[in-house]
């Protein structure tokens, strides 16, 4: 297997020759090794003799191992190095750097193969959506862009995976998904808040419904049907395909741009640590989510903010909150609302629905995601006259189920982008974003050339 070396000169050279004669005698062909730091074992500006060429990376680790990797096209990896110079943060940023051109990362007692991906038919321009976590907001945002994309004349069409999905993909053409559509899926059995009904009914775009199960660092599912979604998005023949990701795991298909979605609450390490480098070499915008109408300030929030900046540009970074919209006039009546939102997000949601809509919110629950704890805060809340909603989680067969049994109105809430945070335009970033996906896919050679 064509094999390029990670090597340092904190190892006796000798011995890292000997550890290239080693791997050889193990099947790996090592053709090339990258100095990735440390001196201790050197002279003073030696490239150590190991039996193969070295390239130094000085101080642009990734920068030279991804040069490297494109010029000579390695099947594999191999880290023949060790801490200090690749500890465990920085192993994760050269594992990235490997992953993202779809070569696997091999140390003494490790391997990280790259998320499996398909090449998207030519001519159809592909844009995925994935996030740090679960509730981070994608859901929305890719509602933001196939309703953009809609109305810049793109036909989209949306491909959404889930670990509530259906066992075979299944279409929800634009305008089809009601209240009584929903009901009927729950009596029948199946889950009716999956997110690619949700797509459905808040952007009036078709979507196709994938399942997905389990996820890897990088963000690979276990298993997924979303190959064959994507081919039933595609005979469609849309001018731009939307692949939105599921919790923190990637849709297992190529794409040509990508949007990454984090909270102001995600830890900075989940970014700078651990495969977040990976994700962050996938996006080519990255949309901060629920920030508050205040926007960042300081602390945790301000220095995930920087990070994103350093990474990706300032201008390919937009902060945003997510406004609570009801998908028909609330004004004047009384209602109780449902949201997977944290508490104190939700109490935001609430004020926001008073003072835009002219709804009084005369209860509420953040435990839509909490079978049990909504329908305890459901009996518990005042007289109401309609349920506001996300369709999510518990929302169909514990909300809705309640409030049809009742005699209680259902209007679906959506939550919009709103941007809170610097003078950035959202839909102008995210058509910038959508051109730049047509124009990779017409000069589209492969992922290792993003």
């Amino acid at each position: 297997m064509r094999t390029l070396a990670l090597v340092d000169g904190e190892h006796y050279p000798p011995v890292t020759r000997w550890a290239i004669d080693v791997a050889r005698s193990r099947g790996y062909d090592v053709v090339a090794a990258v100095l990735m730091g440390g001196a201790e074992k050197l002279a003073v500006g030696e490239l150590p003799e190991i039996g193969v060429p070295v390239r130094p990376a000085g101080g642009d680790r990734a920068g030279v191992l991804a040069a490297t990797i494109d010029e000579l096209r390695p099947e594999l990896v191999l880290d023949l190095s060790d801490e200090p110079v690749l500890g465990y943060r920085e192993r994760m940023e050269v594992a990235a750097v490997a992953l993202v051109r779809g070569v696997p990362y091999v140390g003494a007692d490790f391997r990280l193969d790259p998320p499996p991906t398909t090449a998207p038919p030519v001519g159809v321009p592909t844009l995925a959506v994935f996030g740090t976590g679960k509730r981070t907001g994608k859901t929305a945002i890719s509602g933001e862009v196939a309703r953009l994309a809609a109305h810049r004349g793109l036909a989209p069409v949306v491909v959404a995976m889930g670990r509530g999905g259906p066992a075979e993909p299944q279409v929800a053409e634009a305008g089809s998904v009601d209240l009584d559509t929903l009901i009927g899926l729950v009596r029948a059995g199946q889950h009716a808040a999956s997110d690619y009904l949700e797509d459905a009914m808040t952007t009036g775009v078709t979507t196709i419904g994938a399942r997905r199960a389990g996820g890897g660092l990088a963000g690979a599912p276990f298993a997924s049907n979303v190959e064959a979604a994507v081919a039933r998005a595609v005979d469609r023949e849309p001018g731009l395909l939307i692949l939105e990701g599921s919790g923190a795991a990637l849709p297992p298909s190529a794409w040509d741009a990508g949007i990454l979605v984090v909270p102001i609450t995600c830890p900075p390490e989940y970014l700078s640590g651990y495969l977040g480098p990976y994700r962050l070499l996938r996006a080519d915008l990255a949309v901060v989510t629920m920030a508050g109408s205040r926007g960042l300030g300081s602390g945790t929030g301000a220095h995930l903010l920087a990070h994103l900046q350093r990474s990706l540009g300032d201008a390919w970074v937009v902060v945003t909150d997510l406004r609570p919209t009801p998908l028909a006039d609330v004004s004047g009546r009384r209602a109780f609302f449902a949201t997977t939102a944290p508490i104190g997000v939700a109490e935001r949601q609430v004020e926001h629905l008073e003072a835009t809509h002219g709804v009084e919110v005369v209860g509420w629950s953040a435990r839509l995601a909490d079978r049990s704890g909504l329908a305890t805060d459901m009996h518990a809340a005042e007289d109401y006259e309609v349920l506001l909603t996300e369709l999510k989680a518990a929302a169909v067969d514990v909300a809705c189920e309640h409030a049809v049994s009742h005699g209680i109105d259902v209007v679906f809430v959506d939550n919009r982008a709103v941007v809170v945070d610097g003078a950035a335009d959202l839909g102008e970033l995210l058509a910038r974003t959508q051109d730049l996906a047509i124009a990779r896919a017409g000069t589209r050679t492969g992922l290792g050339d993003r």
